[in-house]
């Protein structure tokens, strides 16, 4: 199996197989070396201040926690090693989350993009954003996770 496969098969996991993942509604955009992506639409279920309808902050905590994850996650196998891919997945774990919530999480749809800032064998540091439809910047979030 190719590296984008291996790629593609992990993306259809962690959108189907994470229950959480799928009562958010988070579908997996680009999953590159260098960037994460990941959307997911506006639903009653997910507001957290029903006065404004904006998102809860743990929607928004919980979008950035997991972009940064497989920012994580697609950085420690960017070598092209897949067959470690499943095994580093079935150990990744956040080790501390950051979130800046900047402004009411109004809007449609929602895109978080996660960068991965270091690497190494067992710890990688991501760095995440969250924009609504309108690109306005909703959160930031700076993530270490277990790899390996």
């Amino acid at each position: 199996m190719s590296h984008e496969d291996e790629l593609a098969a992990l993306a259809r996991a962690v959108e189907a197989q994470i229950p959480f993942n799928r009562v958010v509604g988070l579908q997996l955009g680009d999953l590159g070396p260098t960037e994460t992506t990941i959307t997911f639409e506006m639903r009653d279920e997910l507001v957290g201040n029903f006065a404004r309808g904006s998102l809860h902050g743990g929607v928004i905590s919980a979008a950035l926690d997991v972009v940064g994850g497989m920012a994580a996650i697609t950085a420690a196998v960017a070598g092209g090693d897949v067959s470690t891919l499943a095994e580093r997945f079935g150990k990744l774990g956040t080790i501390d989350l950051r979130v800046d919530y900047l402004r009411p999480g109004v809007g449609e749809k929602f895109t978080a993009t996660g960068y991965t800032l270091r690497a190494g064998n067992k710890v990688a540091v991501t760095r995440m954003e969250l924009h609504n439809d309108e690109g306005d910047l909703i959160a930031v979030g700076t993530g270490t996770y277990l790899i390996g």
